[in-house]
């Protein structure tokens, strides 16, 4: 069993937008890439968009990240794309699968993918979707199919067979990357290595439990023992 999150085969992308968390991680070898979205922009608190990403792309400059685009309006997408990637070549564009009134992206996908631009395609949840964007990818630009598999699981429906499907759908694009995005725990990278995916998106927080790997779990059991006994203690607790 994998006891080290440097050793994970599939590529450990960091998932956020908090400027110091993104730098500090960027240092990580076992950190791969980066995702961000306008939700978690918007949690982090930046009202500038380009400021902030330029910021960020001042400072990593090889490993891959993805800025999303934030019109519904398929030719504001479009300029919105080229725009942002003109900011750097290790920058892949996000565009939802549809737009809010549930229209296909494909077209846009397609155009963008002849012209060379790296796109991430995000909010996929079903293998439809998958099929339907296929014919819209060129095979010679990269592209990362991120397919929100914890979103998935929130349903109470089993993501891993999807995705496993899902890999086999992309072996003729061999620029095509397939991602797990929104994990809820540090075993789904375990899951997302299992199935093929070669990304796995992960927020810090669940980053930050990567020390956990392969702990003895009689030890984590006194451990948390303790806790309980302590925590009842501080608080003076009686009966």
């Amino acid at each position: 069993m994998i006891n080290n999150i440097g050793k994970f085969k599939i590529k450990i992308f960091a998932d956020g937008a908090d400027k110091k968390s993104i730098l500090l991680l960027a240092k990580k070898s076992w950190v791969k890439g980066f995702t961000t979205n306008p939700t978690l922009m918007r949690k982090a608190g930046i009202t500038n968009y380009q400021a902030f990403a330029k910021e960020i792309l001042a400072k990593i400059k090889i490993k891959p990240i993805s800025f999303e685009v934030f019109s519904d309006d398929f030719s504001e997408m479009e300029r919105q794309a080229k725009l942002i990637a003109s900011w750097g070549k290790n920058v892949y564009i996000k565009i939802p699968i549809t737009n809010t009134k549930g229209k296909s992206s494909s077209a846009l996908i397609k155009k963008l993918s002849k012209e060379g631009i790296k796109l991430n395609i995000t909010a996929i949840f079903t293998l439809l979707q998958i099929k339907h964007i296929l014919p819209a990818l060129s095979k010679k630009t990269p592209v990362i199919i991120s397919v929100f598999a914890g979103r998935i699981a929130d349903t109470g429906k089993d993501p891993m067979p999807l995705m496993k499907t899902a890999k086999k759908l992309l072996k003729k694009y061999p620029k095509a990357e397939l991602l797990w995005a929104s994990p809820r725990e540090l075993l789904n990278i375990f899951q997302a290595e299992k199935t093929g995916c070669d990304i796995i998106t992960v927020q810090p927080d669940i980053l930050a439990k990567s020390a956990l790997i392969g702990k003895n779990l009689k030890t984590f059991s006194l451990e948390t023992v303790k806790m309980f006994y302590e925590d009842a203690k501080s608080v003076g607790y009686k009966l």
